[in-house]
């Protein structure tokens, strides 16, 4: 018994030797990985509260659109952009607006958010569809060349062929007969390259075909 006392004392000894030379980090590290963790959560409740906050005013948004308040609807765009600029409602908020001015023909405020969707949206997708939607505003203004640049470079995939469509409508605009037609057959290779059996690239093929002929006399 005597024996197992004194191994026992010597183990505590060992543990105090070692706790009064490393116990100080050890207290560092844990406060430290708590106040990480404290803050990660913290961060958590307020990403989840700003999305739920964005997606009530994007709500407020679509109501506006469908009662075609145009006013209404710029001013809730804004205000997602603004407070809410890194969510997706955003970016959906800005694409929306912009179609709701683009109707009214107010081409500066559609394109002033057209161009925050595409250059900050969140969304890879979404500023594809931005770029496309904007380039389409410049050529309403008659700014071809500036059109021309925001189509540049074209995506891959299935934008590919609208970007290229509108490429040729841009040409076609300045009289460059040859490139556009290069930039329809481009399209054209480009629907070609989807699957075949996808019905919704046949109005889209059918239209640039009447393009081109159009160009051919």
């Amino acid at each position: 018994m005597a024996v197992y006392d004194l191994e026992e004392q010597e183990q505590i000894a060992q543990i105090k030797a070692w706790w009064e030379q490393h116990g100080n980090l050890v207290v560092t590290v844990l406060l430290a990985a708590a106040l990480v963790f404290a803050a990660w959560a913290g961060w958590r409740r307020y990403q989840d509260g700003n999305a739920a906050e964005a997606g009530a005013l994007y709500a407020e948004l679509q109501q506006a659109a469908a009662m075609d308040n145009t006013q209404q609807v710029r001013e809730l765009a804004g205000r997602l952009i603004e407070k809410y600029d890194g969510t997706l409602h955003a970016q959906l908020g800005a694409l929306l607006s912009s179609s709701v001015q683009f109707r009214k023909n107010e081409l500066d405020n559609a394109r002033l958010q057209l161009e925050w969707a595409a250059n900050k949206g969140k969304d890879a997708e979404l500023r594809e569809l931005a770029r496309l939607r904007l380039a389409t505003v410049l050529l309403q203004q008659g700014a071809v060349d500036e059109a021309l640049a925001c189509l540049q470079p074209a995506p891959k995939g299935v934008w590919r062929a609208r970007f290229e469509d509108l490429r040729g409508d841009a040409f076609a605009a300045q009289g460059k007969t040859g490139e556009a037609r290069a930039a329809w057959r481009a399209a054209l290779d480009a629907l070609d390259a989807l699957d075949a059996s996808d019905g919704d690239t046949l109005p889209l093929r059918g239209v640039i075909r009447a393009k081109l002929e159009s160009l051919e006399g």
